[in-house]
């Protein structure tokens, strides 16, 4: 047995997926103009890296792969208002359950009780319904999603050390966004501008999206020392019919499915367990679900947790940022190339002066073998 995969069984630490980063290199501001961005290539088969711009994305693709983007779009979603009792209270939406009511985490000095009302902006008002862990159920006076857009700011992640400014409003949002509900971007997305998708077109690359509102919790830490004892939050998802259709037809033709950003391939990673499981269910067994290349259209909450040890049914490279130390994401990352690996190319970005998190420069992934389902 290879030493990598018994570690994996015998769990993995959360301080394994640690790396010192400079403070300086945590991008504070995007670049002008969006494809300007650094990417960095790493094959995760022999651990090779390239130095390259994003605008040069378009050249590692073929006409038979397929991109799939996450066409969420981001709420300005933090507000501040007054409790009933006088005191203060800072508002982050986290999830809307339905047209006039949602799950938002609640900063104030001291915590809001059961039924407590709070006073917002433009006349609205919320009242508070009860909790779910930690976060706050809250029934609105109006449409959420209206309110916030109307009255929110855009939430930028804690790293970023200034307050946000108007140019946020269109810089922390995907060119491609349409479904609002994410309360924080799919960051991958963020390199993509028209000069990048001619070039794509140009390469008859073809594209399909999904859909996966971020949410706060993508900033939570992972708190367990073991990451198998970490409950990842739950975000609302969609793939839909024409995105199965474009993936399954893909493979059926050898080409690449490529996702960008860890959104997408969770979204991707939770359909193809759903199909597999579906097979099982109906008598096909373990076989409906080996080199699960076969997608069916999925909608729901989905909390996947990847990390190592996960064998990939659904992508075959993927877009991403440089993701925070000890993160779900950066294990997500470590599970498609190894761990070893991607340490070896976040210290070289680091040497490198890469721009790290939201607003920092991108990776173009190809995974290790044993990352990938048997196909």
């Amino acid at each position: 047995m290879r030493l990598a995969h018994l570690v994996v069984l015998l769990g993995m630490r959360r301080t394994d997926f640690h790396f010192e980063l400079p403070r300086e290199l945590i991008a504070q501001r995007p670049v002008t103009p969006r494809s300007a961005s650094r990417l960095l290539a790493l094959n995760g088969s022999d651990g090779s890296m390239r130095d390259l711009e994003f605008r040069d994305f378009p050249g590692l693709l073929a006409p038979a792969d397929l991109l799939v983007f996450n066409d969420t779009r981001v709420v300005p979603a933090r507000v501040h208002g007054t409790k009933d009792s006088g005191g203060r209270i800072e508002l982050l939406l986290e999830r809307v359950l339905s047209a006039n009511t949602a799950l938002v985490h609640a900063r104030a000095s001291k915590t809001l009780k059961p039924h407590a009302g709070v006073k917002l902006p433009g006349g609205q008002t919320a009242r508070m319904l009860g909790r779910d862990g930690d976060l706050f159920h809250l029934e609105f006076s109006g449409d959420v999603l209206e309110f916030f857009e109307a009255h929110g700011e855009v939430p930028l992640p804690p790293y970023i050390d200034r307050a946000p400014e108007d140019a946020d409003r269109e810089r922390y949002q995907t060119v491609y966004a349409r479904e609002p509900g994410a309360v924080a971007a799919p960051t991958a997305g963020l390199h993509f501008d028209a000069d990048v998708f001619a070039a794509l077109a140009a390469r008859r690359v073809r594209h399909a999206f999904v859909t996966l509102h971020v949410g706060a919790g993508t900033f939570q830490p992972v708190r367990a020392e073991d990451i198998d004892g970490h409950q990842m939050h739950a975000e609302y998802m969609e793939v839909p019919e024409a995105t199965c259709a474009a993936v399954n037809a893909t493979r059926a033709a050898g080409g690449r499915v490529i996702a960008v950003g860890t959104t997408v391939v969770r979204s991707l990673e939770s359909a193809a367990a759903a199909a597999a499981a579906a097979g099982a269910a109906a008598g096909a067994g373990a076989g409906a679900g080996a080199g699960a290349a076969t997608l069916r259209p999925c909608r729901g909450a989905t909390r996947i947790f990847i990390k190592p040890g996960h064998r990939f049914r659904a992508v075959d490279a993927m877009v991403t940022n440089f993701h925070l130390p000890e993160s779900t994401l950066l294990m997500l990352c470590a599970a498609f190339v190894g761990r070893d690996t991607l340490l070896m190319a976040y210290a070289h970005a680091v040497e490198a002066r890469y721009r790290f998190f939201s607003y920092g420069d991108a990776m173009f992934m190809t995974p290790a073998a044993a990352a990938l389902e048997r196909r």
